[in-house]
């Protein structure tokens, strides 16, 4: 048994078996990949493979549970590679961070801009995706934090910290019913709704307020991207349930903003990162800009 054989069970399980495309990756011919497996079966004296003629169709039960293995040494190769890399110089390296498009442009950019004063030599790449995708961009390692409301919570291999607290607000055009008097509920489920995507920016929390109060939600329109929402409620489609930190008086002033605090329950912003993934002190240095900006801005969302 060696790294090698190791490695290449990894690649393997990264390309679905696929003999050739592993062999691709190795920079090797298919038949020695074929070799190698024969040889590491027989040192262990079982097959890892379900075989169709020469083609790999699933794992047996030994080899999945050697996969789980084999996932650790990959992460602690992957950990060994950023320790040497962080104690040669923990000035530049490249922060991936995974998040949703409400966090990237209403939350994110002081704490960017105040990580980037710090360490201008380290790169930084943003993916913005739904939560789930979020955090299949951590666990394939595409990513090292994920910020986001939704999901995190649900993953026992993640590391999770609470960064800020906010809330959701309703938009209405000017002269429009809601724009006036005391908002309920019950008014509310007058109208149609122009909301956030199931998933996204607390959703579930506006549609878990609704249900407890027996109450049914009329959404016409759903997106994940909050100025989409603004543009469909100023066409009149509907009232809009947005976060309360995306609506900017500078922009849109031709709008009226209500408080729901009252109506639909707090939503927490979370940090997410893997539990066994060595962090480099830039990455550490980030969560804490992210932990201080959450607090000063809770008390605007």
């Amino acid at each position: 048994m060696n790294l090698s054989q190791i490695e290449l069970l990894r690649v393997l399980q990264e390309t679905n078996l696929n003999l050739s495309r592993a062999a691709e990756k190795m920079h090797i011919v298919q038949s020695a990949v074929s070799r190698q497996l024969q040889l590491f079966e027989a040192e262990l004296g079982s097959p890892l493979f379900e075989r169709q003629g020469k083609k790999l169709i699933g794992l047996t039960a030994l080899g999945l549970r050697i996969m789980e293995e084999v996932a650790t040494i990959n992460r602690a190769k992957n950990n060994i590679q950023m320790i040497a890399a962080d104690y040669l110089d923990s000035n530049h390296g490249i922060l991936h961070i995974a998040t949703t498009h409400t966090q990237a442009k209403y939350f994110l950019p002081v704490p960017i801009r105040r990580f980037r004063e710090k360490y201008p030599g380290v790169r930084i790449y943003m993916v913005q995706a739904s939560p789930e995708q979020l955090i299949d961009q951590l666990h394939a390692r595409k990513a090292d934090i994920a910020i986001c409301t939704e999901k995190v919570d649900e993953f026992a291999d993640l590391v999770v910290e609470h960064c800020y607290e906010w809330h959701h607000a309703l938009v209405v055009p000017q002269q429009h019913p809601l724009s006036v008097g005391e908002i309920s509920l019950e008014r509310l489920a007058e109208f149609s709704v122009l909301t956030y995507s199931f998933g996204y920016t607390g959703r579930s929390t506006i549609e878990r307020a609704f249900k407890d109060t027996g109450l049914k939600l009329d959404i016409t329109l759903a997106a994940a991207d909050t100025d989409v929402i603004k543009t469909y409620v100023r066409l009149g489609m509907g009232v809009g349930l947005i976060a309360r930190m995306a609506y900017d008086a500078s922009v849109d002033q031709d709008l009226v903003v209500r408080d729901l605090t009252h109506l639909i329950p707090s939503s927490i912003t979370k940090i997410a990162y893997l539990k066994h993934n060595y962090l480099p002190l830039y990455s550490q240095h980030f969560i804490t800009e992210l932990l201080l900006a959450g607090n000063a801005f809770q008390c605007k969302a």
